[in-house]
């Protein structure tokens, strides 16, 4: 099982190389980080964007262009695109985000013509290292649904097992989180874990453990489950946590990595290959890891 980025990192060289279609490459932080997943071996380049203003950036980081592919299109609308066409082609098996907004790179993505929709709900997994964890954490989803439904939710964890599986934890525990570990009508997200956790009996939800509604520290804490009495195969042992909506999961993501330092990779799940899509905010070293994350995706789902 990989516990942590060392063991991604590890595995994905043993996995790749994969091909990453960049769009709108002419990101520092981005070109940093497609530079180094080259010299580690676990994926090649084809970067879309404005040429000059990639090749600007290659000098002053000392990157060496020479060994990617680049496609010069300076409006970022058609680089992404073309970055996405790239990829429901053939011609690369993963898309990053580069200096784009999400919502153009997405509208890409879920074309109809070009894209790479499937039908299902597309959703954010993200992987946390964190110190003196025995473990990765999942959080999803932080950046796509905003309000899901009890449906989505479904989605969104069968989407986040997929990943899961993909890091060789074949029985990932799922933890449905909420403000309260007791059920009542007055917090709907306590009876969605009621009905996901019967649906994971039931055999409708598969390849995994769900428990909950539990709050976040007998979710990860051994000691906070028993002290609270919670009797649970996830309590304490969570891989998942699915938060209840955006908001709750964006702060959970940026608590994590501001105020823990806790590493951190991302990618959205559910399109025909996966979607690197991380954070202006993130470190180069956040996108090579997300791209290692995409690399073992696409090994072991596509």
């Amino acid at each position: 099982m990989i516990k942590n980025f060392n063991d991604v990192m590890k595995i994905a060289k043993e996995r790749g190389p994969k091909t990453i279609a960049v769009a709108c490459a002419q990101d520092p932080e981005v070109l940093i980080a497609v530079s180094e997943a080259k010299k580690e071996g676990i994926a090649e380049g084809i970067l879309v964007g404005d040429g000059e203003a990639i090749k600007k950036i290659a000098v002053e980081e000392n990157i060496d262009l020479s060994q990617f592919q680049m496609i010069d299109i300076e409006d970022i609308t058609e680089a992404s695109r073309k970055a996405v066409q790239l990829v429901s082609t053939g011609k690369a098996d993963m898309v990053m985000k580069g200096l784009v907004d999400t919502s153009i790179i997405l509208s890409a993505v879920l074309d109809a013509e070009i894209g790479l929709r499937t039908g299902n709900v597309l959703s954010h997994v993200a992987i946390f290292d964190i110190k003196d964890q025995d473990r990765l954490f999942f959080v999803t989803d932080a950046a796509m649904n905003i309000s899901p439904d009890l449906n989505t939710k479904k989605q969104i964890i069968e989407n986040a097992i997929q990943v899961a599986h993909a890091l060789d934890i074949d029985e990932p525990k799922v933890a449905v989180i909420c403000a309260k570990e007791k059920p009542t009508p007055k917090m709907p997200d306590t009876m969605d874990a009621v009905a996901l956790k019967e649906m994971n009996e039931k055999g409708e939800i598969k390849g995994c453990i769900v428990g909950g509604p539990f709050g976040l520290d007998n979710a990860v804490s051994i000691e906070a489950a028993k002290i609270k009495g919670i009797d649970h195969p996830v309590a304490g042992y969570a891989d998942i946590l699915l938060t209840p909506d955006i908001e709750a999961g964006n702060v959970l993501y940026k608590s994590l990595v501001f105020l823990t330092g806790a590493k951190n990779a991302g990618v959205i799940v559910g399109a025909k290959a996966p979607v690197i899509l991380t954070s202006r905010a993130d470190s180069h070293e956040a996108k090579l890891y997300s791209i290692a994350l995409g690399v073992l995706c696409t090994a072991k789902l596509f």
